[in-house]
Parts: C-alpha cells; sequence; structure tokens
C-alpha cells in the first residue's frame, strides 16, 4: 500500500508526463486547437491511480500544457474535461474487468473516456465559437481519441509487464 506522500508523488510524475506528452506533438485543429498525444497517459493516470488523484494529474498536466502553449482560454475547460476522462477511465475499468477481463475493460472504458473528450470539447467550442463551426473539430479530436486509447493500452501493457507503479 502506498502512503499519501507517495501517491502525491506519481500523481505529481504523471501530471508532468500529461504534460510533456501534450506539448511534444501538437498537430493545430480547424478551430483554434490541437491535437496532441496527452490523452495516452491522461488514460493510464485513470487506471493506475485513485479518482482523485487520477483527476488531478490528468487535469492539472492537460492545463499546465494549454497555458505554455498559448491555449489559456483552453485550459479551465481541459482540466475539467481530462480530469473526468481519467475518472471515465477509473470507473469504467474497475465496473468491467471482473467482467470481461483486462484488456477488453481497458479499450470500453478508454473509448468511452474518449468520447466524452470529444463531447466535453465539442460544448465548449460550440459555447464559444458556435457549435457548427465546432462539427470540424470533432473527426480531429476523434483521431488523437483514438491515438490515445491505443498508445495507452501499450503503455498500461508495459506498466503492467514490468510492475511499474502498479500497487
Amino acid at each position: 500500500m502506498k502512503t499519501k506522500t507517495q501517491k502525491a508523488v506519481i500523481a505529481a510524475l504523471l501530471a508532468a508526463l500529461v504534460c510533456v506528452a501534450t506539448m511534444v506533438i501538437k498537430i493545430p485543429s480547424p478551430l483554434n486547437g490541437y491535437l496532441n498525444l496527452g490523452d495516452c497517459v491522461v488514460l493510464l493516470s485513470g487506471w493506475i491511480l485513485s479518482p482523485f488523484y487520477g483527476f488531478l494529474a490528468a487535469g492539472i498536466g492537460s492545463a499546465l500544457a494549454d497555458l505554455f502553449s498559448g491555449y489559456a482560454v483552453y485550459a479551465p475547460a481541459t482540466f475539467l474535461i481530462k480530469g473526468t476522462m481519467a475518472l471515465v477511465a477509473y470507473y469504467g475499468f474497475r465496473l468491467l474487468q471482473r467482467k470481461l477481463g483486462s484488456l477488453t475493460s481497458r479499450i470500453l472504458s478508454g473509448t468511452l473516456a474518449e468520447a466524452m473528450m470529444i463531447l466535453g470539447y465539442f460544448l465548449f467550442e460550440g459555447i464559444l465559437y458556435g457549435f457548427l463551426p465546432s462539427v470540424p473539430n470533432i473527426p480531429a479530436n476523434a483521431v488523437q481519441g483514438a491515438a490515445g486509447l491505443i498508445l495507452g493500452i501499450v503503455l498500461i501493457k508495459v506498466f503492467e509487464k514490468n510492475q511499474i507503479l502498479m500497487e
């Protein structure tokens, strides 16, 4: 069992990793945003941390990437959307694992988390820019979500195999 300090340190490390993964590759999206690889670490945070720490790691790391990259207007929404993604990944995995096994549960919980991300950004950008202009970002966010899910599955398998950060 990890102490509160150990959990906080792991969450801080994952927040930093989310931030770096988000900032390393940034592809501009149609409507003032950008595609990135941070979702794989967001999902990882949800799968290996408690809901509280997973939410914070995913939300803070992603929001910091927005702030550092000049997308400050997105930071509050990103904090909530990415934090919620980690919660969906956590609870989805826990609910499905016993019935469907580890891999299928991660795929389904990750897919649901990514769908929530697509919806969250569509609603945020719809309020900000209008709903019709926000439609072109849906496929772009779906591509980001698919890449994040695939890389997240690869990362969790590596973590499990090498017993990295697993309780």
